[in-house]
């Protein structure tokens, strides 16, 4: 912002009782992720069924298994061919 925006904020509004957002600590945090193109395809179709953003609806779900504390349970096998 400019001086002249700065001013033009303060004159028009007051911040005298401003309060700090509470939500602040739960805004998201981007990150780079890879997936697999079907898990993406899959939330794609998702978004398209339910209208919700694909993006939206991988952090709903990944914050529904954080909710209900869901533990991994994958078991992880050798590849014979290595």
């Amino acid at each position: 912002m400019t001086e002249q925006t700065d001013y033009i904020l303060e004159k028009e509004f007051n911040f005298d009782k401003a309060v700090k957002n509470p939500y602040a600590k739960e805004l998201k945090k981007q990150i780079t992720l890879k997936v697999t193109p079907c898990v993406i395809e899959y939330f794609k179709s998702e978004a398209l069924r339910t209208g919700i953003p694909y993006q939206t609806l991988i952090n709903l779900y990944l914050t529904d298994c954080v909710k209900n504390k869901r533990q991994i349970d994958i078991e992880w096998k050798a590849d014979a061919s290595a």
